[in-house]
């Protein structure tokens, strides 16, 4: 790729990223990053390696909020091959057994339905779920197996897309903490012959889907002075919650760290809102027990 200037540099915004499979998600944000030139990053979740898709990014005052999606409902198009069993539960993984695989489309359909709706699911040993601090893949890489603790997780929609004698594609949506290789796996046993995944790719998270994301070679072939352009505004990850416009002196108070008495509304304690003074985005605000909002998480207004 072409050299970027080192000196990093404030920079605000969000990255809708369109990550490519075969890098983890930290290889793609240094790359961003780079790209960008920016001094400051994070990322709103992972994305397996071998996965592509939807991966926003922040940069700068936007990193306060990276935390906003992890909560929201996903949507995947995942592959999954019958017949072989890998340690893994993915194509990267050691083939552990293969099976005959006699599966028609009607059974396949049939299977499905029972993975529909609030299901049970153990948390794969090749994760980042943490045992004594540690992630499980850690402990799976050495050898050793970690007992755990099936999870409730709901599957809202698993849609056939394709269906071809031992391998379909299928689209998902899912809550959180769901893992479509553990979903791929138990498709696979429930169907007598093991299974794994052979492909994903994420087209959703919340509100945000790939239409408006961006490739790692669209910034590299963007002029440097045109990258910061396509960063999002820092609010949009905050879009799904309502908006408040605050006067000159309310935003003043806020920006101090005092509470606001607004005018009387409809106030939930624990509810946020965001907060806009004139002409610009000052952050989040949560409404609390003493029916005041008070500052939740604020920018640097410059």
């Amino acid at each position: 790729m072409s050299a970027v200037p080192l000196l990093r540099r404030p920079i605000d915004g969000v990255l809708l990223l369109d990550k490519p499979s075969g890098i983890t998600s930290n290889a793609a944000l240094q790359t961003a990053r780079r790209l960008l030139a920016a001094r400051k990053a994070g990322h709103t979740g992972t994305l397996d390696p071998m996965a592509s898709g939807l991966l926003p990014l922040t940069f700068g005052e936007a990193t306060k909020f990276s935390q906003m999606l992890l909560d929201a409902d996903k949507v995947y198009e995942a592959g999954v091959k019958l017949g072989i069993q890998t340690d893994t539960g993915d194509a990267e993984g050691a083939v552990l057994s293969v099976h005959p695989v006699a599966v028609d489309e009607t059974e396949l359909r049939a299977a499905l339905a029972r993975f529909t709706g609030e299901i049970e699911q153990m948390p794969p040993m090749y994760s980042a779920l943490k045992h004594d601090g540690k992630p499980l893949y850690k402990y799976a890489r050495a050898g050793i197996e970690i007992e755990r603790t099936p999870r409730r997780v709901t599957i809202t929609e698993l849609t056939l897309l394709a269906f071809q004698k031992d391998r379909f594609v299928l689209r998902i949506a899912c809550s959180k903490g769901a893992y479509i290789r553990s979903l791929a796996m138990d498709i696979g046993t429930a169907l007598g012959c093991g299974a794994h995944l052979d492909a994903l790719r994420r087209t959703r998270i919340g509100a945000f889907d790939l239409s408006g994301s961006i490739t790692l070679d669209t910034i590299e072939a963007s002029p440097l002075a045109q990258r910061d352009a396509l960063l999002a505004p820092v609010d949009t990850l905050l879009k799904a919650f309502p908006k408040l416009e605050l006067d000159s002196a309310s935003a003043q108070l806020i920006l101090q760290g005092q509470p606001l008495c607004p005018p009387e509304r409809e106030k939930t304690p624990g509810d946020c809102v965001r907060l806009y003074g004139p002409g610009e985005f000052l952050g989040l605000g949560q409404w609390k027990e003493d029916g005041r909002l008070w500052p939740k998480r604020l920018i640097a207004v410059k």
